[in-house]
């Protein structure tokens, strides 16, 4: 069932979180991935809106490395009741940026995810100044992905101007909760 991002209030600090990277295990934090702005984005290896965007996402990661702004992922899916979502199995995904796994789901709470992919872009100051969806394309909806929504809100980060405030939520399959863990995001 497709679920809605929950849209943290803009201006939240980026939260402070130490991640294992799904790649080497090397510990990350969040706050030291230096650049203009910063891009992170809740993913998984499971979900239909996740692989419709999977490609594009990874040329934005391409894209904006060439233009020094990070982007991190983060999968805080159960991969026990999920084991496409585990870190190994993340790690070959093939993603061109790092992938945090966020084991006790503290971080996804932090962030308010509710779905996967859920977007998220902090300005050189790491204050939120987007949330939402990456672009219009939906599983069956004939929209190209061009990342356009987060495209906008980093160039506009870049330049020194406004974020739209106009800001539409993402859309995807729930976060998956660890039974007992699930948050209580008013509605």
């Amino acid at each position: 069932m497709a679920v809605n991002s929950q849209m943290l209030e803009l201006g939240t600090a980026l939260p402070e979180a130490k991640l294992p990277d799904v790649h080497d295990a090397t510990v990350r934090a969040l706050h030291d991935f230096p650049g203009p702005a910063l891009v992170v984005a809740f993913i998984c290896k499971h979900c239909p809106y996740v692989q419709h965007v999977k490609e594009g996402l990874k040329a934005l990661g391409r894209d904006l490395a060439a233009r020094d702004v990070p982007v991190v992922g983060i999968v805080s899916n159960d991969w026990d009741a999920y084991p496409d979502d585990t870190p190994e199995s993340m790690a070959a995904e093939g993603y061109p940026f790092p992938v945090l796994a966020d084991e006790t789901q503290e971080v996804a709470k932090a962030f308010s995810a509710a779905c996967t992919p859920d977007f998220f872009v902090f300005d050189g100051d790491r204050r939120l100044v987007y949330r939402g969806q990456m672009d219009d394309a939906r599983p069956g909806n004939d929209v190209p992905v061009t990342a356009a929504d987060l495209v906008t809100a980093v160039d506009a980060v870049l330049d020194g101007v406004p974020v739209p405030a106009e800001q539409k939520p993402s859309v995807g399959c729930s976060i998956k909760w660890r039974p007992g863990n699930e948050p209580n995001y008013s509605v």
